[in-house]
């Protein structure tokens, strides 16, 4: 495996750089939709301790996705907010899944949300982007092994914070339990297209980018078994599509136009 230390060096191979571009659109894009899910949460958490908690995790989610979008800048794609406000839903690559609202309403209009959706999907998003990281810091593309590194000093606090509320929940009551078994079943049949590298798996695998898709795989389901014992009996499914594939759902138009509401009233502003 050659190691690729720059940009410039990067850009000398236009197969390497395909495959590079993609795998960071992903990382940036998951983390983009995620924090933005979190954020609407702020003020209508459990209690005040966890809306300070969730508050901060989400903001240095957010920050990782800037992290990601600052390295597809420096491969010239663009300005990092440009990537992140202006792309339209087709040409995202999060995965489905953390597109999903977090329940019925709006958060200015009577939201309904469900906590058992956020601590299932942030305990599932968190414990993959960890096995993630951990090989990413060996990645061929060295600005994405030391960023991966930075990043994976914060990351495990974000899990071990999902990890204490699933086991807590699911170990009080039985409706908390059954409210958090009905949403693993439903995720485990929509989050298969996390575990996707997508188009170019097979030339982030040759490049040693990342580890191929089935290892990633195995490495997940390991790192979700200290928590969850045991998994659902179906088969992990991708039952909304494939955001890896540029497929989407009316939830993320929702998510980007709120997203970019304040970036588009003053697109020349400096913030």
């Amino acid at each position: 495996m050659t190691q690729v230390e720059t940009a410039k060096d990067a850009m000398n191979d236009e197969t390497y750089l395909k495959a590079l571009k993609d795998i960071l659109y992903q990382l940036a894009d998951d983390d983009f939709l995620i924090s933005f899910r979190g954020s609407e949460w702020l003020g209508l958490a459990p209690h005040i301790e966890e809306d300070v908690a969730f508050s901060s995790i989400t903001q240095n989610t957010m920050g990782h996705a800037l992290m990601y979008y600052t390295l597809l800048e420096e491969l010239g794609e663009g300005e990092a907010d440009v990537l992140a406000h202006e792309r339209g839903p087709s040409e995202r690559k999060n995965a489905i899944y953390f597109e999903k609202k977090n329940g019925e309403g709006d958060y200015l209009t009577e939201p309904y949300y469900d906590w058992a959706l956020a601590v299932v999907r942030n305990f599932l998003y968190e414990s993959f982007k960890k096995v993630k990281l951990e090989v990413l810091t060996k990645s061929s593309y060295t600005p994405l092994a030391n960023v991966s590194g930075k990043v994976l000093m914060e990351q495990p606090y974000h899990l071990a914070h999902w990890r204490i509320w699933f086991n807590q929940l699911y170990n009080s009551t039985e409706h908390a339990k059954a409210r958090l078994e009905e949403r693993l079943e439903e995720a485990w049949g929509q989050f298969s297209d996390v575990l996707e590298l997508g188009p170019h798996a097979t030339e982030l695998e040759h490049f040693g980018i990342i580890v191929g898709e089935d290892e990633l795989k195995e490495r997940f389901l390991k790192e979700i078994e200290s928590t969850i014992g045991t998994f659902p009996e179906k088969p992990l499914a991708k039952n909304l599509g494939s955001g890896r594939e540029g497929e989407y759902t009316e939830d993320l138009n929702q998510a980007l136009k709120t997203l970019s509401e304040v970036y588009r009233s003053d697109e020349k502003a400096v913030w």
